[in-house]
């Protein structure tokens, strides 16, 4: 006898294997549609970062990514107004912060014949009204003592206690960041230099503020740290302390400071980091 074919049995039987096929080509549709999404999204992306790697250079930064930092920046700044300080300390937690970088800082300078030098905002086309002050003078004017904490880009921090002249109220009483020669009361007169400019006596090393920033209440022309004279090491006889930036905006040695109408060359901005610095 020869055995007959058995027909394909159906009925619930064969539910199962169906079922498991039509499961089998609903993961692949999802996994082809989920390989192309995230292919585009990775075309996009690689475009995105080429596009910020080739504009053109600003401030040693690729365009794309100067203009990022300079967007955060403006968002901090709207946020960070003269009116938020940072926070203080008691003098006791206090420590010497540690010396991060001679740039600036040459071996030949000579602390008894320094003077500061300020030259004032001058319209275009003109010399800009100059001053010079020698520590003496700088002392003379109303001290100014906080606890804040120094902190680093490279991401360390120590809490000092810094003294000194506000540079605002070195401004009140010689009012050179203003075309007209007015002080500046409570609203930038629209004379006011916009910014900022500081630079160690050999010019190695500079920075640049806004000028809201050098008006803030805790920006400090700092002449002591931790109840002591400034160290050469630590930028004596005059150093900028400006607590709500980072240390590479704490010029040590201060020799020329000079209002300006556009934005002043900054050592570390020129490297790569965001000129603002603010955190």
């Amino acid at each position: 006898m020869t055995e007959e074919p058995q027909e394909p049995r159906s009925g619930p039987a064969a539910a199962p294997a169906s079922a498991d096929a039509a499961t089998e080509r609903t993961a692949a549709t999802r996994t082809r549609r989920s390989f192309i999404t995230l292919g585009l999204a990775g075309l996009a992306g690689l475009a995105g970062w080429r596009y910020l790697l080739h504009t053109p250079d600003a401030d040693g930064l690729p365009g794309g990514l100067r203009r990022v930092l300079d967007f955060n920046a403006r968002l901090s700044n709207e946020y960070y107004r003269s009116a938020r300080l940072a926070p203080e300390f008691a003098k006791a937690r206090a420590r010497p912060p540690r010396v991060n970088g001679h740039v600036g800082l040459s071996e030949d300078f000579d602390p008894a014949t320094w003077q500061l030098q300020v030259l004032g905002y001058a319209p275009a086309g003109t010399a800009p009204r100059r001053q010079q002050f020698t520590l003496a003078q700088l002392q003379a004017l109303p001290r100014t003592e906080f606890t804040t904490e120094l902190k680093c880009i490279e991401g360390w921090s120590t809490v000092v206690t810094w003294a000194g002249v506000r540079l605002a109220d070195l401004l009140a009483r010689y009012p050179l960041a203003t075309a007209s020669g007015r002080p500046i009361a409570d609203q930038l007169p629209p004379d006011a230099a916009p910014y900022v400019s500081l630079v160690t006596p050999d010019e190695q090393y500079y920075v640049g503020l806004e000028l809201e920033s050098a008006l803030h209440p805790q920006t400090l022309l700092c002449y002591e740290m931790n109840g002591q004279p400034l160290t050469l090491a630590h930028g004596a006889p005059l150093r900028l302390v400006t607590p709500l930036k980072y240390g590479i905006k704490y010029l040590k040695r201060l020799g020329t400071l000079s209002f300006v109408a556009q934005r002043p060359a900054d050592y570390w901005a020129e490297r790569g980091y965001d000129w603002h610095a603010g955190h």
